[in-house]
């Protein structure tokens, strides 16, 4: 039992950050058993440092806010150390989610620190262990990742909840998982090919970020408190456009956004060929030669900032930068409708609110 999660929640009173730390405190005294079991047992704790380290890099802690305001949307009462720990569980899966994105996206930052796969790497050529330290992190950063979701398993199992919320629970938990995997699997695929299609990037997007960063947390939540589907169908209406602006937003950010805000590098998205809806847009307005030049640097490992701004210059010379934000706006206020509509509390729609307006226009 984490002493420090409070027995009873309302936003108006614990507000976002006091979720965001509760949340924090469960998964601080999980990974900090997690250390003493490795040490007593002579199993290398650099996992649990590992892991700690990038939990606590930063992050915003979308998907645990989510799961608690789901809960209290559906009127949730009583003790709510079962649902922080379930929200924590959200987290550490998240954690894992991105350990291996980063490793298919051979990303080298994180949260303004290198990648799990790329610090150990470093770690291990810096101790001489392997001749090839490369291979060896990468190696490790899978399992690291995979040691993550094991553990979001176990702090969901744990969590307190009574045996029929957890069998409520756990096929919504299943489906967020399966829908997260196939989004990532038909990213990898339309990766380096990018053409004017949006049609495969917004059905990534719906899968990979929609539903796994907006709906299915909310939806948790919510069952945990015993919502009924009329309330998890309002919850969908409200989350699902919110989702797809959240990730459209990030898809300008990647081209855009400031390393030093963002945590991640400028030229990460454009030099993997991420095919998003901005690309696609783009590639549909595009001349001859502007479809030639994005052919050409678009997905170039070896892209400099030269060639970025031209790249850059050629979004905006299409329009496909003002469209995505039209597409944004769109969907923020479809987002909004759909949660003014729904009978929840006042203080629950409130949060949702500065919630989503947080997320859809933010500058990191």
């Amino acid at each position: 039992m984490v002493k420090s999660v409070p027995t009873s929640l309302s936003p108006l009173g614990m507000g976002l950050p006091g979720i965001r730390r509760a949340v924090d405190a469960v998964l601080a005294d999980f990974l900090h058993a997690k250390a003493r079991t490795a040490v007593d047992g002579r199993l290398p704790d650099e996992i649990t440092q590992l892991l700690h380290g990038f939990v606590f890099a930063g992050g915003k802690r979308l998907r645990p806010l989510l799961c608690a305001l789901g809960w209290h949307a559906a009127r949730g009462s009583g003790d709510i150390g079962p649902l922080i720990r379930t929200a924590a569980s959200l987290e550490m899966f998240h954690a894992f989610a991105l350990i291996h994105d980063d490793l298919m996206d051979r990303s080298a930052t994180r949260r303004g620190r290198p990648t799990i796969h790329r610090a150990l790497a470093a770690r291990f050529r810096l101790s001489r262990r392997h001749d090839d330290s490369e291979h060896l992190g990468v190696s490790a950063a899978i399992l690291v990742g995979d040691l993550a979701l094991a553990w979001s398993c176990e702090l969901l199992h744990t969590a307190g909840l009574c045996p029929a919320r957890l069998a409520s629970v756990l096929p919504v938990i299943d489906a967020m998982r399966t829908e997260v995997m196939y989004g990532q699997y038909l990213d990898v695929l339309a990766s380096g090919r990018p053409s004017g299609k949006t049609e495969v990037p917004l059905t990534v997007i719906r899968h990979k970020t929609a539903k796994y960063t907006c709906e299915r947390p909310l939806h948790v939540g919510a069952i945990v408190a015993g919502a009924r589907p009329g309330l998890l169908a309002g919850l969908s209406a409200f989350a699902l456009p919110l989702g797809e602006a959240f990730q459209l937003r990030d898809d300008l950010l990647g081209v855009w956004g400031r390393p030093d805000r963002t945590g991640k590098p400028a030229l990460d998205d454009m030099r993997e060929g991420k095919h998003t809806v901005l690309i696609a847009l783009a590639f549909q307005a595009a001349d001859e030669r502007q479809a030639r030049l994005l052919r050409t640097h678009y997905g170039d490992p070896h892209l400099d900032e030269d060639n970025a701004d031209t790249v850059r210059t050629i979004l905006k010379a299409t329009g496909a930068d003002l469209a995505v934000e039209h597409m944004i706006a769109d969907r923020y206020e479809k987002a909004l409708t759909a949660l003014d509509r729904l009978s929840i509390p006042a203080d629950a729609r409130h949060h949702l609110r500065q919630l989503a307006e947080q997320s859809v226009w933010r500058t990191r």
